[in-house]
């Protein structure tokens, strides 16, 4: 099967990540920058996504290979539970419970990442924020993790710039939002670190800074954990 010729190859030095619901590839790309070997799988095509990619139903590639990574992020739809979709009325599957199910299964760890509507679903999250990586956005996004993994919450910087309104310019000394039919594509890929993206791929990514972030935190845990 092609999915198990492709994952035979990313074996290695570097850790194997599981990149799901994977779109055009934010957390992916902070994952690479943290020295993962990536796959990503969406049930779409994806052909901006700067790693290896397999088309497919990701809650049953979790299931059928979540175990043989490192690591897994899970990114389910979040348009059910976003403001944006609320506004407009739109319906939208609800993916966030089989999620955690197929990767609490695999007994790999997990992160799996939501927008704020969601945090009634999710266990103990640990809310991201662009403030904390430099980043000209806030863009919260909250991660609750399993499978032995802990992420730390960082400090919460103050947010001391203003945020211009959802679908408005963003003037100079404000920070954009970049949801919905927003303008200014070229700034967004300049402030979120996606040159690649697509205005549609931005408005649902999380920044790369973020895997980045968690990346690097799970490398650090698995190196205490061998010295130890």
């Amino acid at each position: 099967m092609m999915h198990s010729t492709l994952i035979r190859r990313v074996r290695g030095d570097r850790p194997r990540l599981l990149d799901t619901f994977c779109r055009q590839g934010g957390a992916g790309k902070g994952y690479a920058d943290a020295g993962f070997d990536v796959v990503g799988v969406d049930i779409g095509p994806q052909p901006l996504y700067p790693c290896r990619f397999v088309q497919g139903d990701a809650v049953a590639f979790i299931r059928e290979h979540g175990s043989d990574f490192d690591f897994i992020h899970a990114s389910p739809p979040c348009q059910l539970d976003s403001d944006c979709q609320r506004l407009h009325g739109n319906a939208h599957p609800d993916l966030i419970d089989p999620t955690r199910e197929a990767l609490e299964a695999t007994g790999r760890p997990w992160v799996m990442e939501n927008v704020r509507g969601a945090l009634p679903k999710l266990r103990n999250p640990v809310m991201l924020c662009g403030a904390m990586f430099g980043l000209e956005t806030y863009r919260h996004r909250y991660f609750e993790t399993g499978g032995g993994f802990a992420l730390p919450q960082p400090e919460h910087p103050v947010h001391t710039a203003p945020q211009a309104k959802m679908g408005r310019p963003v003037p100079p000394g404000w920070y954009g939002q970049f949801v919905g039919n927003f303008p200014g594509v070229p700034l967004a890929r300049r402030v979120m670190g996606v040159p690649w993206m697509t205005r549609e791929g931005i408005r649902e990514c999380i920044p790369p800074a973020y895997a980045e972030f968690i990346g690097r935190t799970f490398t650090a845990s698995r190196t205490l954990e061998v010295a130890a």
